[in-house]
């Protein structure tokens, strides 16, 4: 008797079935709709240090910064904080502002993302006021 050869075993189909594909396209959504309401968290906080650096240049006085950085809120639309909420500080010849603050992003119903924003013009040194 003669052998004849077996055919190879057909090779194991590799991908996603419907099912799986279904679920990873769910998941990219959600991350992409929760990315989505994290812009202008982000963006706020860019208008946020663009004016602190810009203030801390300009004023010479606490009154002078916080109402400097209050103009630049109302012309960039900042909520989140204010000129009263600055931390106005002075290392040696250096005026230094800072600032903190929190974020709420609602994701769900009852679930929100808190973000904790924090900066200084400390944090950009060729930017640093000179009195």
């Amino acid at each position: 008797m003669t052998t004849t050869p077996r055919s190879a075993p057909r090779s194991r189909q590799r991908g996603l079935s419907l099912v799986s594909l279904i679920f990873v396209g769910l998941i990219v959504v959600f991350l992409l709709a929760i990315g989505m309401k994290l812009v202008p968290a982000m963006t706020e906080y860019f208008a946020i240090d663009r004016a602190v650096q810009k203030v801390a240049s300009e004023g010479q006085t606490v009154r002078d910064i916080r109402s400097a950085f209050d103009r630049y809120a109302t012309i960039d639309d900042i909520k989140s904080i204010s000129g009263k909420d600055l931390d106005i500080t002075k290392d040696s010849d250096r005026i230094v502002v800072s600032y903190n603050y929190s974020y709420s992003v609602p994701v769900l119903d009852n679930v929100r993302i808190m973000i904790d924003f924090t900066g200084s013009n400390r944090d950009h040194p060729g930017r640093a006021a000179q009195p």
